[in-house]
């Protein structure tokens, strides 16, 4: 089989694409011809050497997959070979093939191409798992997603829309703003050139929001702890700061570390605010939370209600374009591999 291989931590230069011995699928598993995958942060923070639970290089990562039943081990039934199907990986799914436990295979939808099953697992289940169960939202919220133009963003912002009266206010560079406008977004603010806090505020009258979706980490935590309201909830499901450089930067990871704030319980019933945490790598064990979601998912995409957002499509070969577009933030949507170019 191809894999894409991050040889040593650095830069997207680090990447390559090797021939590896083809996986056989072990008993509860399924061997997935791999048509598209997608790419994460997550992914961007194990190549820089700044994820610790990815394994160490050489190694191929990847979370999520769309393609084909090629193999079926012992004891797996629901699945003939040939079936479109989309699936969650731990590690791996950057390649032609890929193994995985039957519980996290799913019959990919008719209404979804390969394109949008590769972008629908890790995406959808972290806004899921935050809008609908860590800290449910109720009809008339206002809501501010950080990265609002990215995969999860995005799918954050579709899942809002599902629920009467949500008021978005999404964190963007400018050219992405008519972008999240058609999207549902009421007030795209440039983090860039103005300071979001404030004008969280302005619009809000000084009250803030209830709800703070935050993948970016440091100080920006304590922003979001600042602009909540009384009852609000600050969601933290990522460190995105942390990367800012090609290779792994430990002073500014040591800048940032700082920059987090202490919250005690007590603090927390003083101030009537929540603070949670989602890593969706640390959810692996529960399959049944996560079936749950995805069933979820997937009745909302066949009602049409939810469709991922592919940025771009691009050959292994392309891997490292496709990772400096997604650390840089140009990406509108999901960035995924064409695992069969």
């Amino acid at each position: 089989m191809r894999a894409l291989v991050n040889t040593r931590y650095g830069g997207p230069d680090v990447l390559q694409v090797q021939e590896r011995p083809d996986p056989l699928p072990g008993p509860g598993q399924v061997l997935v011809r791999v048509k598209r995958a997608g790419l994460n942060f997550a992914d961007i923070s194990a190549r820089v050497g700044l994820y610790p639970d990815a394994p160490k290089p050489p190694m191929t990562v990847g979370y999520e997959v769309a393609g084909t039943v090629e193999a079926l081990g012992a004891g797996v039934t629901g699945f003939e070979p040939g079936a479109r199907v989309f699936a969650m990986t731990r590690f791996g799914g950057h390649a032609s093939h890929v193994v995985v436990d039957a519980a996290f295979v799913q019959h990919l939808p008719d209404s979804l191409s390969f394109d949008e099953g590769a972008a629908l697992p890790v995406n959808y289940l972290t806004a899921y798992h935050m809008l609908f169960y860590v800290a449910p939202i109720q009809p008339g919220m206002k809501v501010l997603i950080h990265m609002a133009a990215g995969g999860v963003g995005l799918s954050a912002i579709q899942l809002c829309r599902t629920v009467k009266d949500i008021e978005i206010f999404g964190t963007s560079s400018a050219s992405k703003h008519a972008f999240l406008r058609q999207a549902g977004v009421h007030h795209p603010i440039d983090y860039r050139t103005v300071d979001y806090e404030a004008e969280v505020l302005r619009l809000t009258g000084g009250k803030g929001v209830h709800r703070v979706l935050d993948a970016l980490g440091g100080n920006d935590w304590s922003k979001g702890y600042r602009l909540l309201r009384k009852g609000g909830h600050l969601v933290c499901f990522g460190f995105a700061n942390m990367v800012q450089t090609e290779k792994r930067n430990l002073l500014n990871v040591a800048k940032q570390y700082l920059a987090m704030k202490s919250y005690s319980p007590f603090k927390l019933l003083n101030d009537n605010k929540g603070v949670s945490g989602v890593n969706l790598g640390h959810l692996w064990d529960e399959r049944e939370l996560l079936a749950g979601h995805l069933a979820a998912l997937i009745a909302l995409a066949k009602q049409g209600q939810i469709k991922p957002v592919v940025d771009l499509v691009v050959p292994l070969s392309r891997a490292a374009e496709a990772h400096a577009r997604v650390q840089e933030r140009k990406n509108v949507g999901k960035v995924i591999f064409d695992c069969e170019a």
